[in-house]
């Protein structure tokens, strides 16, 4: 799934202490693997997961094995890419964006 050792597999059982319970910004991919636009944006996630080491948890969730988490946080087309913090989601992107969108809502929310 993910190359960077930086990326979290997150699921729906470990969803709150991985992510919710977890203090500053967690960026989480909600994917599946036959998803083009979700294999498309992957590269990017992993690079920000490196970049951001230490400073953002990034996560991966798949959609079809962790259908829970995503119908609670009401996600309906993939890829989305969900943006928490202090375990409290804050923003969300919806579709293949390229990376600087990406890390403009990083960058956005580690200033906040």
């Amino acid at each position: 799934m993910a190359d960077s050792n930086n990326i979290k597999t997150v699921t729906d059982a470990n969803f709150q202490s991985e992510i919710a319970d977890n203090g500053g910004l967690s960026m989480v991919d909600f994917w599946a693997s036959w998803c083009g636009p979700c294999r498309l944006i992957a590269p990017f996630v992993e690079q920000l997961a490196d970049e951001y080491a230490g400073k953002v948890t990034v996560g991966k969730l798949d959609v079809d094995a962790n259908q829970r988490t995503a119908a609670q946080f009401g996600v309906r087309s993939i890829p989305t890419v969900l943006f928490f913090k202090d375990g409290k989601l804050v923003d969300q992107v919806v579709g293949a964006v390229p990376k600087p969108a990406l890390d403009r809502k990083i960058q956005e929310h580690l200033a906040a």
